[in-house]
């Protein structure tokens, strides 16, 4: 016979609460108080959760069953749990946490689960698709500060999927495609060659792509180009720039889309010249621009939105 659940009674309530209770005391020692707080946030809503739903035997097992799969799939080229967390919202909600909006500052978006350190490095102008599939894409634009100030020597992480949907990690034969750095000239403006984004599907062979097929939902991502800006003094930014017209915008499968960030990609039809006079042999191409503001270092809650 399937566990069902059942109304608790009141006798059956006050067993629940006091094991609660006992679990939290459990912790009150804890010597680090940030340390303290997450454990026992975390332990009040995990029973919470428990309680609520009823949680059965069988279902908790399934649920211990599915993060030892997503463990056991997780390497140093794919990392499911990053997946767990963007389809759940998790990691949309925690970039929202923690990038509070500031004057005109950027907003920020999802890392992804496909950054790689030490990108090759190109110049003004340079290429990052490295030989992979796709339409050539022009992207320039400045970075600058809240107060329109340009910032000079900002490091740029640019990455993207090729035209097949894929990145070059998800290769077996160690390619570097589709990814760079850059920095900004001294009047903070940029310019590289990418390629034309696409969309395509996160990783839908384990067990987050299970998830998504038994509840009903699609692990399709909007077409985007990933962008990790950083400079002294001011706040990081990981985002994305995504393309208008994308049918996806609105479906996006990690909640990564934010209207700011949706930009023209203009298609460029053949025989129109390029911006840096680069031969493309008579293929289509397409430009978009990218101005990205940076806000102060140190932000706080009470003064972050000023606009």
């Amino acid at each position: 016979m399937p566990e069902t659940p059942i109304t608790p009674s009141v006798r059956q309530r006050r067993v629940e609460a006091d094991l609660v209770r006992t679990v939290l005391a459990s912790f009150d020692n804890t010597p680090d108080p940030r340390l303290r707080e997450l454990t026992q946030a975390l332990v009040r809503h995990v029973h919470a959760f428990i309680r609520e739903v009823r949680l059965t035997e069988g279902e908790w097992q399934q649920a211990i069953d599915f993060l030892t799969a997503t463990g056991h799939i997780t390497t140093d080229r794919r990392q499911e749990f990053v997946l767990l967390s963007d389809v759940l919202g998790a990691s949309m909600q925690t970039i929202n946490v923690n990038n509070e909006a500031y004057a005109d500052a950027t907003e920020a978006t999802v890392f992804g689960p496909f950054f790689v350190e030490k990108s090759p490095e190109i110049p003004r102008g340079g290429d990052l698709a490295g030989g992979a599939p796709g339409e050539p894409c022009w992207v320039e634009g400045t970075v600058t500060d809240t107060d329109g100030n340009p910032v000079s020597g900002a490091r740029l992480e640019v990455w993207e999927a090729d035209a097949d949907g894929f990145y070059d990690v998800q290769y077996d034969d160690d390619r570097t495609a589709g990814r760079a750095h850059l920095f900004t000239d001294e009047d903070g403006t940029f310019a590289f060659w990418g390629l034309t984004p696409v969309p395509y599907p996160i990783p839908h062979d384990g067990p987050v792509g299970a998830l998504l097929a038994k509840t009903g939902r699609s692990p399709m991502r909007a077409s985007h180009l990933h962008f990790l800006a950083t400079a002294p003094g001011l706040r990081t930014l990981v985002t994305h720039i995504f393309v208008e017209g994308d049918q996806l915008l609105g479906s996006d499968a990690v909640f990564g889309v934010k209207e700011s960030l949706v930009k023209r990609f203009e298609p460029q039809p053949p025989g129109i010249p390029a911006p840096d006079g680069r031969d493309l042999d008579g293929r289509t191409w397409s430009r978009a621009r990218f101005d990205i503001v940076l806000a102060p270092e140190a932000v706080t809650a009470t003064g972050a939105d000023h606009g």
